[in-house]
This record gives structure tokens, sequence and C-alpha cells, in this order.
């Protein structure tokens, strides 16, 4: 692989980060301590980055998108994750509306796109995905909330927590079990539209990340048209963990944007700060964690980048997307851990923005898989043998 960008890449990377430190770094450390970002927030940032590739860089052209790859749509994220990260996990999610277009096929992709496709190339619409439950984190195959075929709806009932936009989403896609007889193949995709299907949404608060909306669920009897099921009904577990790869190596580069942060800041507080008559820059132990933090973060975007990179070329990447979360995320933290050493007192204070980088790199050790199952994956593709069903 060739871990080098294009000219065109370095110059989107270039102009993107310029963008964000003018029109988004000054506002970030108020606005996240205020809470979650409204619709309206996260419509009015989407409407300003959608033409660097944002949200709809991923559609083809013909839709209105980019048709950028992976590799490109990682880099933005990581300048994102560098300046805000919940912006960019909220911007992630809410791009899971235009993607529903690459899920569906044949008819149904083209009901879509009529239905849904001028509010998306317009930022319009947010999306979110509904996985998780109350009894089901892990352990997904065992998906709880059920959907009954009623005519010409399915009726859902269940609760889902933990979800990403799901405060203030529009549509839904949401994991149900259309027939439990059947295991694995019985779990179903079902995209539930807020204003025709509408359901219940309590708002979590969290650690970190504290303006990326994130929500319990509840469906009580929500009937949604049986067309809004995606594809395959057979094929929704199989769809999920073919989109967890590139989640997983998303929230790797995400933690590779938190942990660079965690590094500019650092720089530039041992250049300024004085003791003992010099910058603490100077000192041996400050220039080793310096050149540790550094060390760890290249090593984060060397992984995520080759699960993209496998991705992009259309070949499976279970091992190396879950070896991406499960270091990336973890030494994220540690990064920002050592930023926060170099800051001493200062670094505990919301005054810097050091102990919002350990926050916020703490909540991406847990989502889309907690680092210990992205190692029993890792585990079973060397070994062969399952520790776990997934």
């Amino acid at each position: 692989m060739d871990y080098d960008f294009t000219e065109q890449q370095k110059m989107l990377k270039t102009n993107v980060r310029e963008f964000l430190e003018k029109e988004v770094a000054p506002i970030v450390d108020e606005r996240d301590r205020q809470g979650m970002l409204t619709r309206e927030e996260l419509v009015g940032y989407l409407k300003k980055l959608m033409p660097f590739g944002y949200y709809v860089g991923g559609l083809p052209e013909e839709d209105g998108g980019m048709g950028l790859d992976h590799k490109t749509t990682g880099m933005l994220m990581e300048e994102l994750a560098r300046v805000w990260a919940a912006l960019n996990g909220a911007i992630m999610i809410a791009a899971g509306a235009p993607m529903m277009m690459q899920w569906a096929d044949g008819e149904s992709r083209e009901r879509l796109k009529e239905k849904f496709l001028a509010r998306i190339q317009e930022g319009e619409l947010i999306g979110a995905g509904a996985i998780t439950e109350p009894n089901v984190g892990s352990d997904a195959v065992n998906i709880e909330t059920t959907a009954t075929l009623d005519g010409d709806y399915y009726v859902i009932n269940g609760t889902k927590t933990w979800i990403s936009n799901g405060t203030i989403c529009d549509v839904c896609n949401a994991l149900v079990n259309t027939d439990k007889t059947k295991g694995p193949f019985g779990i179903s995709m079902i995209m539930i539209e807020r204003e025709v299907s509408p359901f219940k949404a309590r708002e979590l608060h969290k650690l970190g990340m504290r303006a990326f909306p994130t929500a319990e669920l509840s469906f009580e009897d929500c009937r949604v048209p049986k067309e809004n099921l995606m594809g395959d009904p057979s094929a929704g577990y199989k769809r999920m963990m073919q989109g967890f790869e590139v989640a997983r190596s998303s929230m790797a580069i995400g933690s590779a944007g938190i942990a660079q942060a965690a590094i500019d800041a650092s720089i530039r507080y041992a250049q300024e700060r004085k003791q003992f008559g010099k910058p603490i820059g100077s000192f041996q132990m400050i220039q080793e964690m310096m050149a540790d933090m550094i060390a760890e973060t290249e090593v984060m975007r060397l992984l995520a980048y080759r699960a993209f990179d496998l991705i992009d070329k259309g070949v499976r990447a279970r091992k190396e997307s879950s070896m991406a979360k499960a270091y990336a995320c973890e030494a994220a933290v540690w990064v920002a851990s050592k930023a926060v050493q170099i800051h001493g007192a200062m670094g505990l204070s919301e005054e810097y923005p050091v102990e919002r980088y350990l926050r916020d790199a703490r909540m991406m050790t847990i989502p889309d898989g907690a680092t210990q199952i992205q190692k029993l994956i890792v585990g079973r593709e060397a070994v062969g043998i399952r520790a776990f069903v997934m």
C-alpha cells in the first residue's frame, strides 16, 4: 500500500484544516460544555462542511456525491476529530442517511432516491444506526427488538440504547429480529422514518463527547411500511458486520485525530511554559513523552489507513479493522493522558483543552465493539477458533 496522500488529497487536507481552525476551533471548548448539538446546529455544520466531502462525499457523483474512497474520507474524519471529536462523530453517524442508498438495491434504491435524495443533497437528513440494546451489546446476534409483519407494515417493539444521533435523527436504520427461528439469518435492517413512524428518545449524558447526541430509543407498536426493509431480510446481520469494518476503522482514525490534537496542544504548552528559567520543552523527560506520543499516533494512522486500503480494494478487513480500533482507541487515551501530564496542574483545568481530549479519547474504546471484543476478533482470525459467536 502507498501510505502517501496524492497532491489532491494534500490540498484537500490543507483546505479543510484551515477552514476548521478558522470557523470551528474557536467555539469548541465552550460549545462542547453546553451538551448535545441540536438538529439545527448539526444541519448548519453539515451545510458548511459538505463542499469538502463530509456527509455525502462517499456517494457516487451521479447522486450528488464526490465518489470519495475510504482513505480520503478517513483523512477528513481525522482532521475534524482533531478539532472537535463530538462533531466528527455526529457527522459520521449522520452520513448513515446517504449511505442507505448504497445498502439498498434495485427498486428499493430507486424508491429511496426519489424520497430522500434531494434532502440528502441539501444536508437536511440526519441519520442514525440502532443496534445496541439494554441486554445486547457485543452479543449482537441475540437482538431482542422484533419486527412483526402485519399487512403492509412491520410492527416494531423493543428498546435501543447508546444510539448516536438518536435524539435528533430523521431516519434510523435499526437492526431487528424478523424471525427468531433463523438465528442470525432472521435479523434484518429496517429504515424507520421518524415523521412517519414516531418513536421515543431519551438523551443519555456521557463522560466525553458531550455535544454528540446519544439516546435511548423506545419502539412501542411502531408501524413501519414494509418497503422500508433494507434489501434481503436475511442479510441484516451480515450487512451489519461488514459495516463494522468501516466503523471500526473510522473510530481508529478519529482516535488518531484526538491524539494529534493532544500532541499539538502539548507542543504549544511546552514551548511557552517556563520552569527553572527555561521552557519545559527543553527538559529531556518532556521530550521523551513527546517522542512516544508522536510514535503512537503514527502507528494509529498506519493501522487505520491499512484497513481503509483493504476496504477500498473490496477485501474484507475483519482483522485489520479490529486491530486498528483496539490499538488506536487505547493508545489515544494514553497519548491524551501524557498531554495532561505535560500540562501539569493546568491539564486538569477546563482552561486548557487536554482534559477534553482525555475524556473524548476514553469514549472511543467502547462503541462499535469494546477493545476486548476487538482483540478476540483478531485472535479468532489468527488461530481459527471462536472465543464467542459474532
